[in-house]
């Protein structure tokens, strides 16, 4: 199939998909915000008055979640490379979050004294060469682990998009390693077809 035809193909299922359609109706900005709404009432991630970090957070779907579950008390600082249209109640980053300079950023937006909740809903730039596409994956895997070692309180959780296949062994050998449990989350909104899937990690094993 041309590229042209398999672009024209992906837009027409976008656009006819369920969970598009109920994003657009209910105002919420990527459909990526039923699958963090479907999580965490399973797993209560989100509490008012927590300190919540949104890794790759454009166009903010999972920070507007995160606002409405907070309902105001606590504090949710969203980070892109991309421009994102500002969300009450989220403080906006924009730049790379392993640059010092937007670390410095992030640690002046409050997190200072140590994050509840890491979210990393983080993809390349997608080149089409899958081997390529795949370690770049798992490279923004990593960044957000080691921001989550140095950042997540003792009974903090992080929840991080990885695509499975290589190098998904090796990642969640790491995320065992570095917390006390491991779980893994495939929400409804998740396209059957994507090999995307969700890790939760709670608990930094040698803090508390």
């Amino acid at each position: 199939m041309k590229r042209q035809a398999k672009s024209h193909a992906w837009h027409h299922q976008h656009v006819n998909d369920f969970y598009v359609r109920q994003s657009v109706e209910q105002g919420w900005r990527s459909r990526a915000a039923f699958k963090l709404t479907e999580i965490d009432d399973r797993d209560k991630l989100l509490r008012p008055g927590q300190t919540v970090v949104d890794l790759g957070c454009a166009p903010g779907g999972w920070c507007q979640v995160a606002a409405s579950r907070l309902k105001g008390q606590g504090r949710i600082v969203g980070v892109d490379l991309l421009e994102m249209v500002g969300i009450g109640g989220v403080t906006f980053i924009q730049g790379d979050f392993t640059e010092d300079a937007v670390l410095a950023e992030l640690e002046a937006a409050g997190i200072e004294n140590g994050v509840d909740l890491v979210l990393s809903d983080m993809a390349p730039n997608i080149s089409g060469v899958d081997s390529a596409d795949q370690a770049r994956s798992y490279y923004l895997a990593e960044l957000a682990l080691d921001f989550a070692r140095q950042h997540l309180k003792a009974d903090g959780a992080m929840l991080i998009k990885v695509f499975q296949g290589s190098g998904f062994e090796e990642y969640v050998k790491q995320l065992r390693a570095a917390f006390r449990t491991v779980a893994v989350r495939k929400p409804k909104a998740s396209r059957d077809r994507s090999r995307e899937v969700y890790l939760l990690a709670r608990g930094l094993i040698g803090q508390g």
